[in-house]
């Protein structure tokens, strides 16, 4: 069951996100009439597993959100305060903010216009002593360029993070992300691919960390210890027995909703790849499974000149397509970064690409994509009005 349907624009009717049925209300009535909300149940264990194996990872670990799984990843593959952290500014901000919770700095490497993700080249050339980890994010989906990160890492200490917060299901070489580096940090928010509103989990192959992980998460308690007594300085990061129930069932859809959202890109695609005014960002060839969680498009600046993207995005929704700016400042220009970074003497980069991707890239949600492919003319359609117009 579906609850109901937004009607937006003449004749394209995007469902409502999230889409659930009876089998959440189901699990969640299971966890409420159990009594174990919390500590004590079944449902975020039988999740972890669940998780883990479908990204091809021996470990799943459960917490509040992405945001804390990207801080308890970090820290439980040794990052600590005065570490380098390289990661992308083309992202949302909780990428760096965690490790800033860490005292740790965030160096900002420029990324690739083509997938939008962080380039190799660019990371090993702000290479340091101090760089312990490097956190890409798989933007929209797609995963970065994870052979060329690893390549800048052999030899080296440092530890690979991956960021999938958008990115369930998605492959690089037909392998799942959250098992390519050293831990994968996924978010189930409200607008993403599988969501209970919130809550998050840690993806990892190595028992130390997955271990370090479940403590820092459970308030730096392990299992061979006293109740109350904390091995380390942990957190009250754990998820909900509610959370797990309707996860587990959110996750037997993601297949379904893949292929429907890949079907719907490729017409998509090839109905876009005309428009004068617009660059569709193709997938690239290591990518062999793409969530979509976004759907990017790049303006056409000899078309549209220096016209505002806030202005076009908003002659698109007006026609009735839900479309979004993305982000439209850097994370290396957001102003308690960069107070950060001026109170620890870091001066800051040249990033070009990503002022260009802030600048010209309109994204479109997951949620067109799980329309039939014939109603991608409509979506056409307007794009192709927006460009004829040149508004």
């Amino acid at each position: 069951m579906v609850e109901g349907e937004v009607t937006r624009g003449e004749n394209l009717r995007v469902p409502p996100w999230p889409i659930w049925d009876e089998e959440e209300e189901r699990n969640l009535l299971s966890v409420l009439r159990s009594g174990k909300w919390g500590l004590g149940g079944s449902w975020v264990q039988k999740f972890e597993r669940e998780f883990a194996a479908y990204h091809g990872c021996q470990y799943g670990i459960g917490c509040a959100n992405g945001t804390v799984a990207l801080k308890v990843a970090l820290r439980a593959v040794g990052v600590k305060s005065g570490d380098e952290v390289i990661t992308s500014p083309y992202t949302f901000v909780s990428t760096t903010s965690v490790i800033i919770e860490l005292g740790a700095i965030p160096v900002f490497a420029d990324i690739n216009l083509e997938t939008l993700t962080i380039e190799p080249s660019e990371v090993e050339r702000r290479l340091s002593e101090k760089t312990r980890a490097i956190l890409p994010v798989h933007i929209g989906g797609c995963p970065a360029e994870m052979e060329g990160l690893i390549e800048v890492s052999r030899g080296r200490d440092i530890r690979i993070v991956e960021d999938a917060a958008q990115a369930h299901g998605s492959e690089y070489r037909n392998r799942r992300v959250g098992g390519l580096g050293d831990a994968g940090c996924f978010s189930f928010q409200s607008n993403k691919l599988v969501t209970a509103g919130e809550g998050g989990v840690i993806t990892t192959n190595d028992a130390e960390t997955a271990a370090l992980s479940r403590s820092l998460i459970n308030c730096g308690r392990t299992p061979t210890e006293d109740w109350y007594e904390s091995v380390v300085l942990g957190y009250n990061y754990r998820m909900s027995e509610f959370a797990a129930a309707v996860l587990s069932a959110q996750m037997k859809r993601l297949d379904d909703h893949m292929r429907r959202r890949e079907e719907s890109f490729r017409e998509l695609s090839i109905l876009c790849r005309g428009l004068d005014g617009f660059e569709w960002l193709e997938v690239p060839s290591y990518v062999t499974r793409h969530s979509h969680y976004f759907i990017p498009l790049t303006i056409n600046r000899n078309h549209f000149g220096s016209i505002d993207k806030r202005r076009l995005v908003s002659e698109i929704v007006s026609r009735g397509i839900p479309c979004s700016t993305g982000y439209t400042v850097p994370l290396s220009r957001h102003r308690p970064i960069v107070e950060y970074l001026m109170s620890r003497d870091y001066a800051q980069q040249e990033l070009t690409n990503v002022e260009t991707a802030c600048r010209d890239v309109i994204w479109f949600p997951h949620t067109i994509l799980l329309l039939h492919p014939s109603e991608m003319y409509h979506v056409y359609r307007v794009l192709r009005d927006v460009s004829n117009n040149n508004t």
